[in-house]
């Protein structure tokens, strides 16, 4: 089954390209320096810019950042996707934060990816399925072969969906509630 193929992938340090509940997107194990690195690689993006990830359920966002009671509110009256970037992470790599230590996480809403993540047991890394600098693809069939080839799986389900969403919005918070949109 193609669920079980990507977790395995996953848990030993590989990439996958996977439908999320925006785009498509180069996903790998969070906890993982080295996996991260190869998307960065991927990519062709500068390792200077931060990548996201995503988690299944508030508990587990709750074991990797201290959630500010704004954040939780924006989560709660979000009508379409939120990533939320959080001072402080606790237990995750390096390589994944921004310049000022912050990351930016997202819960997701759909049925596939919360299985994903909650079988890999891990957040996941989620960033654009694109060349640094492209258009974000809507679709699967708008993925360049480049990356298509360049990672270690590439999950079956949704590709024939076009996206709802071209990303999610990206609202940044501080830990005595002050935010700041970062991508509407």
């Amino acid at each position: 089954m193609d669920l079980t193929q990507a977790i395995e992938i996953l848990q030993s340090g590989g990439t996958i390209l996977y439908p999320t509940d925006t785009i498509w997107g180069i996903g790998c194990d969070a906890t993982n320096p080295e996996a991260i690195k190869k998307i960065f690689e991927i990519k062709k993006r500068e390792p200077n810019k931060s990548l996201i990830i995503l988690v299944e359920s508030e508990k587990r966002l709750q074991d990797l950042v201290d959630v500010p009671e704004m954040a939780w509110q924006i989560i709660d009256l979000s009508e379409k996707p939120v990533t939320i970037v959080y001072e402080n992470p606790k237990n995750l790599p390096k390589e994944l934060l921004a310049e000022d230590g912050s990351v930016g996480i997202r819960i997701v809403r759909n049925d596939y990816c919360k299985k994903l993540i909650s079988k890999l047991n891990k957040p996941l890394v989620s960033t654009s399925a694109n060349l640094s600098g492209q258009k974000s693809p809507m679709k699967f069939s708008d993925i360049s072969e480049e990356i298509k080839s360049a990672v270690d799986h590439i999950v079956e389900d949704n590709q024939d969906k076009i996206s709802e969403f071209s990303g999610s919005s990206v609202i940044k918070v501080w830990n005595n509630n002050q935010i700041k949109v970062l991508r509407e």
